[in-house]
């Protein structure tokens, strides 16, 4: 193979991924969404880390410079634009793509309610109680905090422990009271306690599979029986997709 494999690595799964391919003998850039995902691939001696946002022609721009031959994209399965922007970037500097995709987690739960966006997660969960335990992350804590179907509700979000994010949460009218600042993924237990010490009356989430916890948040809510809200996956369609590393290595060695 020539050239440099490029990984979007902004998850767990994906810094282990692009740790597992520079095991192989492959060089490797992880690319990562934040000074604590940089931190967490220090473990990996000689791999080299991006931190840079690019957009596509940023992504074009990185490919020709640093001589890119292949891009794994392992970003979060609900990062629909990142995956749009480095296909089509792939694609025009002939950079061969591949998806890595984490399985969903099933579900069988007649309280599952699933949604495609985050204003109608807003409108459902209104309809289902007062009291809104969010553990759908900060990125779009925005919306539920707007959303004029959640106003006089009482809205409980979890997300990363990092000061940005929790003063985000702050300037969005979170109070401490109502901000579960923690690091996951969590057990069920843990879940089902975190659920009860908030007295949550709906659960707002996305399957992003067990390495998101999804499995648990799903277990802990059917347990206590709450109603769940599921924001769907959004659908894109992959120039090229593996389920496991190891289908990603075999992609690679034929590059």
């Amino acid at each position: 193979m020539a050239g440099r494999v490029f990984v979007a690595a902004g998850t767990k799964d994906g810094r282990e991924l692009a740790g597992y391919i520079l095991q192989q003998g492959y060089q490797v850039t992880a690319s990562v969404v934040s000074s604590y995902g940089e931190s967490l691939l220090k473990s990996y001696q000689g791999i080299q880390v991006s931190c840079e946002p690019l957009d596509e022609e940023g992504f074009i721009a990185y490919f020709y410079q640093h001589g890119i031959g292949v891009f794994v994209d392992a970003s979060h399965p609900y990062a629909a634009n990142v995956s749009e922007n480095a296909m089509k970037a792939c694609r025009r500097a002939g950079v061969a793509y591949i998806r890595y995709e984490r399985q969903q987690t099933p579900l069988d739960y007649d309280r599952a309610y699933y949604v495609t966006d985050y204003q109608a997660a807003a409108e459902q969960a209104a309809s289902l109680g007062e009291r809104i335990f969010l553990t759908t992350g900060s990125r779009n804590l925005e919306a539920f905090a707007r959303a004029e179907a959640l106003q006089g509700k009482e809205l409980i979000c979890r997300i990363l422990p990092e000061p940005e994010v929790v003063q985000l949460a702050r300037d969005l009218g979170f109070t401490p009271a109502n901000i579960v600042a923690v690091q996951g993924p969590f057990s069920l237990e843990l879940n089902k306690e975190l659920y009860k010490k908030y007295d949550a009356q709906v659960v707002v989430t996305k399957n992003s599979g067990a390495a998101g916890g999804a499995d648990t948040k799903f277990a802990a809510a059917m347990e206590l029986g709450l109603p769940l809200v599921i924001i769907d996956r959004p659908p894109v369609q992959y120039d090229n997709i593996a389920y496991t590393f190891d289908e990603i290595l075999d992609f690679i060695a034929v590059q």
